[in-house]
Order: structure tokens, then C-alpha cells, then sequence
């Protein structure tokens, strides 16, 4: 069994006494339960670490944008795998994933297009 923390920070202006918070969630995950840390090149938006954690019905990404770690949840794709949080959409095939901003349309080019890095040889 393995027990896995998911730390996020807010910030909260509508009061003093609210002005930093911290929240973690705790997830037991039993049975296969897989951490994955991936480094995608994003071409001018530099590079991006997203720290993936794959267990059964739970599969999140956790993604850094603006300064900040985003939850990203998986949702339902046809091809590939699709990770919602608020605003944000990130999907990933293979190596080649996107950033996408759904307030910009669902036209839009995606923020970002990035492709992942491979440290092996």
C-alpha cells in the first residue's frame, strides 16, 4: 500500500489571515500504484517537470503554471490522455503533449505544445 501526499498552495486576498495556505491530501492507493516524473522541452516556454501519479481509479498530474502547482485530474479522451484543472487542459500522446487555455475558445491554439525528454541513451 502506498500513501501519497498531494501538496497545493493558495493564495488568498480576500483576507490577512488567509494571505498563505498550504492544504494536503492524503490518497491510500493499493495494488499498482505508479509515481512518474517527466520533463517536457516547450520550446519558448522553456521546460515544464509534471509529476504524474497513476493508481487506479486516481490518476492525477500535477503541473506547474504561473508560479504555481496545479492538480490536473484525468478525464474522458478518445485518444491519448486528457488532464482537466479549472481553466487548463493538458494532453498528452506518446512524448508530444499541449497546454490548452479553454477561456480562449475551443479554437484556440494551445498555450503550449511541448514534447517530453528522454534520458536514456
Amino acid at each position: 500500500m502506498l500513501r501519497v501526499l498531494v501538496l497545493a498552495g493558495f493564495s488568498i486576498a480576500a483576507s490577512p489571515a488567509l494571505a498563505d495556505v498550504s492544504i494536503g491530501v492524503g490518497l491510500t492507493l493499493s495494488g499498482d500504484a505508479e509515481i512518474k516524473n517527466a520533463t517536457y522541452d516547450c520550446g519558448a516556454a522553456g521546460k515544464l517537470a509534471v509529476q504524474y501519479l497513476n493508481a487506479a481509479p486516481n490518476f492525477l498530474a500535477l503541473i506547474p503554471i504561473k508560479d504555481q502547482t496545479l492538480v490536473f485530474v484525468n478525464t474522458l479522451s478518445a485518444s491519448g490522455a486528457k488532464y482537466e484543472s479549472g481553466q487548463y487542459v493538458w494532453w498528452n500522446k506518446g512524448a508530444d503533449a499541449t497546454l490548452s487555455d479553454v477561456t480562449e475558445g475551443l479554437d484556440a491554439a494551445p498555450v503550449m505544445t511541448c514534447s517530453e525528454e528522454n534520458d536514456t541513451p
